[in-house]
């Protein structure tokens, strides 16, 4: 018997130009669904879109516009059928100390990690319900958890993500619709890549496991939740982080 098969339903994956966003968005497609890729960087979607073949559409789309969110659903659907599964992946990071950020660089933050999740979620969620079916799946964050230093912003959206996670779950229950996130600790991205030899064996050593996260250890859970195998979890969230935080 094969598992978290996602035959027939189309999912949308934000942030997909990005090393996360693209291995969730491989993982969903192998498990066969079909793969809407959203993000700010068209030649990384297109790329992307080529590389998985059928099944897999680029749509661009700024989710620091309010109004790109709905925009963005309606795209999403003409291109590849009603969405069953939503991916909020999409995120960015602005860090300074709280003393010297500004409300812009707050705001900036909150727009993208916060606010654009919730207005996908309330856009796709007309048709889930409807349907009396689907997924939600919310990229959080360990720092959403725990803090760090130098990242109100980032984790103030992290954990208002959880926050929202739960409330959702419990607005969409009967209708047969899960709600879940996915917390990731330190992962191998662009961001990790900028660190010396010295700050990444520091990291590892904080991390009981012994590594570095990899892009493919997030997107299996979110391949576990958006299945029908995972239709009795929700409001959950799941911590993927090596053992660094456990929670």
């Amino acid at each position: 018997m094969s598992v978290f098969r996602l035959d027939g339903k189309t999912a949308l994956v934000t942030g997909a130009s990005g090393g996360i966003g693209a291995a969730i968005a491989r993982v969903l497609h192998a498990q066969g669904a079909a793969v809407v890729l959203s993000g700010t960087r068209r030649d990384a979607l297109d790329a992307l879109a080529a590389d998985l073949g059928e099944r897999a559409f680029a749509c661009p789309a700024d989710l620091r516009d309010a109004t790109e969110p709905d925009a963005l659903v309606a795209a999403a659907e003409q291109a590849a059928g009603p969405i069953a599964i939503l991916v909020n992946n999409a995120g960015m990071t602005r860090d300074m100390l709280a003393l010297r950020m500004s409300d812009a660089t707050w705001q900036a933050v909150l727009d993208v990690d916060l606010s654009a999740p919730f207005r996908l979620a309330r856009a796709v969620l007309r048709g889930m319900l409807q349907r009396r079916a689907g997924r939600i799946v919310n990229i959080s964050s360990i720092v959403g958890a725990t803090g760090n230093a130098g990242q109100a912003n980032y984790a103030a959206a992290k954990a208002g993500l959880i926050g929202l996670t739960k409330a959702l779950a419990q607005e969409v229950a009967s209708r047969g619709i899960t709600v879940n996130a996915v917390a990731p600790g330190f992962v191998t991205t662009a961001m990790t890549d900028r660190m010396t030899e010295q700050q990444r064996a520091k990291l590892t050593e904080s991390i009981p496991l012994g590594r570095i996260g990899r892009p493919e250890d997030v997107a299996a859970a979110v391949a576990y939740l958006a299945s029908d195998e995972a239709g009795w979890v929700t409001g959950a969230t799941l911590h993927v982080n090596g053992g660094m935080a456990m929670i």
